[in-house]
C-alpha cells in the first residue's frame, strides 16, 4: 500500500502530511539560477532534488504546475556583460543555454514555466506600488525600500532574532534607511547600466521583489510549495514572505506559500561550497568525466536536508552502484521493455520517497530488488527486471543501454573489428575443446591490444577500455 506523501515543512521545522491547497493542480515555485556563470554542484542538488520531489508529486496527483524563475537581471550579470564588452542578454541567453542542457544530463526535467526577470518588471512595479499604498514600503534617494518593522511575521520563516536579522542580511548600509534591516525593492541604474523606467526613475528590481512578483504572476497567491537552498531562508524567502504577505489580508506567511521546502548545503573540503571561496565543482565540467546519471546519483546519495560532502569517492562509489545494476541487467537487455507504469515500480520504493524524499532509503531498496533478481528464475528475472528499471528511472537512472553504458561497443575500424572477433572465435573454439591454456592466452592478448571480453548467456561480448 502507497503512504501518504509527507515532507519536511521549514516554516514548521518538522515533518508534515502534504495535503495540496488544490488537487486539480499542485503549484510549485522554485528559486532558479542566476544565469552570469557556469552551474556549480551545489546548484544542482537544488535542481536535482526539486526535480525529484516534481516527480513524487506527480506520481500522486494529475496535475503538477511547476515553476523555477530565472535571475536575468541583476549586478553580477551587469558585471560580467562588462567584463565581455556584451550585453547583458547575450550573457544571459549564452549561461541559461548551457544551465539547462547541464540540467538535462543530469536527468533534470525541465520546469513548466522558466519566466525571467526581464519579462516582469511591471508585475515588480505594480507590486511595489501596492506596498508603498499599503505602508509597508517608502522612497528614499530614488531607492524604494522595503520597511521591515511593517511586517509582523517578518522573522517566521528564519526564526531569527532581530539583531540576527541585521546581521545576517547582508543589506548595504545607507544613511536613508528608516531601520537598518530594510531591504531595496528598487534601485537607480547609474552610469551604462540597465534598467527601466519607473515611477521612481530609472532602475531595476531588487532580487527579492522579483521571486515574488514571479510567483505570484504564474501561480496566484497561495501556492502549494516554494523550494530552494537552505542558503537561501534568510534574508531571500524571509523578504519574499514580507512582501508578498504584507497586502493579503490575514498578512499571514501561509498567504503566499504553504510548505517550504530547503535542500542542504554542498560542501567541499568541510565548507561550503560557492563561488566567493574558490572551492566550487562546475557540472559543465564533471559531465565531461562523468555520466549524468552518475552525478545524479552522488547528489541523492544521501537525504537532501543533510550536507553533503562533495569528494571524487562520492562519485566513484556513485559510478559503481550504476555499473553494478548495468551488468546484471545486461543479462536480458534483448527482452521487451514494459512501458513506465505505475504498477511497475516498487511501493517499497515510493514510500521511502514519499517519506520526506528518503533517497538513501529508496537506494536500499533498489539494491534489495537486484539481490532478489540475482537469485530469481528465468521468468522472475523478467518481471523484476521491468521494476528495478521503471524504479530506478523514477529516481532518474537506469535510463541507458546496458551494452552502452558499459562500453560493449564495435571498433570504429572494421579491420581491428574483424580481426578482434576472429580471436574471440579462436578461444571459444579453444574452451569448447577445454584447451583453456590457449583460451587464456587469447584472453591475455586481447586483454594487452585494449579489450575487455564478457561471457554471458552463451555469448561473448567485447569492449575497448583505457589501457593502463
Amino acid at each position: 500500500m502507497i503512504n501518504e506523501l509527507k515532507i519536511f515543512n521549514t516554516l514548521d521545522r518538522k515533518k508534515v502530511l502534504f495535503e495540496p491547497i488544490d488537487c486539480q493542480n499542485v503549484r510549485v515555485y522554485a528559486c532558479g539560477p542566476t544565469v552570469y556563470s557556469y552551474a556549480h554542484i551545489g546548484n544542482a542538488r537544488m535542481a536535482v532534488v526539486c526535480d525529484l520531489l516534481i516527480r513524487a508529486l506527480r506520481f500522486k496527483y494529475e496535475k503538477v504546475t511547476y515553476t523555477s524563475n530565472i535571475t536575468d537581471i541583476d549586478d553580477k550579470i551587469i558585471s560580467a556583460a562588462r567584463k565581455e564588452n556584451v550585453t547583458i542578454d547575450k550573457i544571459t541567453e549564452k549561461f541559461l543555454k548551457i544551465y539547462n542542457s547541464d540540467m538535462s544530463i543530469l536527468g533534470v526535467n525541465k520546469p513548466d514555466l522558466q519566466p525571467k526577470a526581464t519579462e516582469h518588471i511591471n508585475d515588480m512595479i505594480n507590486l511595489i506600488q501596492k506596498l508603498i499604498k499599503n505602508n509597508n514600503a517608502y522612497v528614499a534617494k530614488k531607492h524604494v525600500l522595503f520597511h521591515v518593522p511593517s511586517y509582523e511575521f517578518y522573522g517566521c520563516l528564519s526564526k531569527r532574532s532581530k539583531d540576527e536579522q541585521i546581521s545576517g542580511s547582508r543589506v548595504e548600509v545607507a544613511p536613508f534607511k528608516k531601520y537598518s534591516g530594510d531591504f531595496v525593492l528598487w534601485k537607480p541604474s547609474i552610469k551604462d547600466e540597465p534598467g527601466w523606467e519607473s515611477p521612481w526613475g530609472f532602475g531595476r528590481p531588487g532580487w527579492h521583489l522579483e521571486c515574488s512578483a514571479m510567483s505570484e504572476y504564474c501561480l496566484g497567491l497561495p501556492f502549494d510549495i516554494h523550494a530552494g537552498g537552505i542558503d537561501l531562508t534568510f534574508p531571500h524567502h524571509e523578504n519574499e514572505i514580507a512582501q508578498s504577505c504584507s497586502i493579503t489580508p490575514d498578512k499571514k506567511p501561509q498567504s503566499f506559500a504553504k510548505y517550504w521546502f530547503h535542500n542542504g548545503f554542498v560542501l567541499s573540503g568541510g565548507e561550503k561550497m560557492s563561488k566567493s571561496l574558490g572551492n566550487i565543482k562546475l557540472v559543465n565540467q564533471l559531465t565531461k568525466t562523468y555520466p549524468g546519471e552518475t552525478i545524479r546519483l552522488a547528489l541523492l546519495s544521501s537525504h537532501y536536508r543533510q550536507p553533503l560532502n562533495w569528494t571524487n569517492d562520492i562519485l566513484k562509489q556513485s559510478q559503481n552502484m550504476l555499473n553494478k545494476f548495468y551488468r546484471v541487467l545486461k543479462n536480458h537487455e534483448h527482452d521487451e521493455n514494459s512501458l513506465m507504469t505505475k504498477e511497475l515500480i516498487s511501493e517499497d520504493l515510493i514510500n521511502a520517497i514519499f517519506d520526506d524524499l528518503n533517497t538513501p532509503k529508496a537506494l536500499a531498496v533498489l539494491n534489495k530488488l537486484l539481490s532478489q533478481y540475482q537469485l530469481a528464475d528465468h521468468k522472475e528475472k523478467k518481471r523484476l527486471r521491468s521494476i528495478i528499471i521503471n524504479s530506478g528511472s523514477f529516481l532518474g537512472f537506469l535510463n541507458a543501454n546496458p551494452s552502452e553504458w558499459l562500453g560493449f561497443k564495435k571498433s570504429n575500424d572494421m579491420e581491428d573489428t574483424k580481426y578482434i572477433e576472429e580471436l574471440i572465435l579462436k578461444r571459444n573454439e579453444a574452451r569448447k575443446k577445454k584447451d583453456f591454456v590457449s583460451a587464456d592466452n587469447i584472453r591475455e592478448k586481447l586483454k594487452q591490444m585494449g579489450i575487455e571480453i564478457e561471457d554471458l548467456n552463451f555469448k561473448t561480448q567485447w569492449r575497448k577500455v583505457e589501457k593502463d
